[in-house]
């Protein structure tokens, strides 16, 4: 079964451009499990503009569902995943002045780097999961890192779907049969959508969990939230 994980960034983006606590980034991902969500995701940043260091120990003392927090592996996240200890954390290899993620890891040029990080993390019992781009070699890679999982940056998935489906979801397909054949779990990522999410699920049913945040908020804007996570669930039956 594939687990739908909500990112809450964006909650937490609407929260701070007004200051206060409105609207409540705990008590969304509260709801969001309710309504089904099976997992929540946080990338908290350096500067702090949407997660808040704050937030992911407030967020781990009551969340019932897995726990992932996704960011570069400096030595301020580093630490802060090694105190809350979730159930996984996401390497992401973003600059401090990046909107979004854009890009996974060159995990054959930082394999020394990968491989220290990824040991750090699974002594401590926390399932580490490595972002990449969809080319086998940085799977393999990942793999020899020593990564549990990776997950699959989906942005070019979601811009070329479309055009033509078939060939947007080609390369997925082949780094995803390579994941599952090396014995690496499988996640993915990034502009994942009510519109594309179903044919990537059909076409690589083995994903472990998809985390999706940017356009889960901004559909549950029109369908209202528990609406809105029973429709990508639905996307992944």
């Amino acid at each position: 079964m594939t687990k739908l994980s909500v990112n809450i960034n964006k909650v937490a983006t609407l929260r701070n451009a007004r200051g206060g606590n409105n609207p409540d980034v705990v008590q969304v991902a509260l709801d969001c499990e309710k309504f089904g969500a099976q997992g929540i995701t946080v990338h908290p940043r350096p500067d702090e503009r949407h997660i808040r260091y704050q937030d992911v120990y407030d967020l781990k003392a009551v969340l019932r569902t897995e726990f992932n927090i996704e960011g570069n592996p400096v030595d301020k996240f580093n630490d802060l995943v090694l105190k809350v200890r979730p159930t996984q954390v996401t390497l992401v290899p973003d600059a401090p002045d990046q909107i979004t993620s854009n890009t996974g890891w060159d995990t054959k040029k930082n394999l020394s780097f990968l491989t220290e990080i990824i040991g750090e993390f699974k002594e401590k019992g926390i399932r580490t999961s490595v972002f990449v781009n969809a080319e086998a070699e940085m799977v393999e890679y990942a793999a020899k890192a020593g990564a549990d999982r990776v997950e699959l940056y989906t942005e070019p998935y979601a811009s070329a779907y479309a055009g033509s489906p078939e060939d947007a979801v080609r390369p997925f397909v082949e780094a995803a049969r390579t994941a599952r054949g090396l014995g690496l779990g499988l996640n993915a990522g990034h502009d994942l959508s009510l519109e594309n999410l179903k044919y990537m699920h059909e076409q690589i049913g083995w994903i472990d969990e998809v985390s999706i945040g940017h356009a889960l908020i901004c559909d549950a804007l029109y369908l209202g939230l528990e609406e809105t996570v029973k429709r990508y669930l639905e996307c992944l039956k």
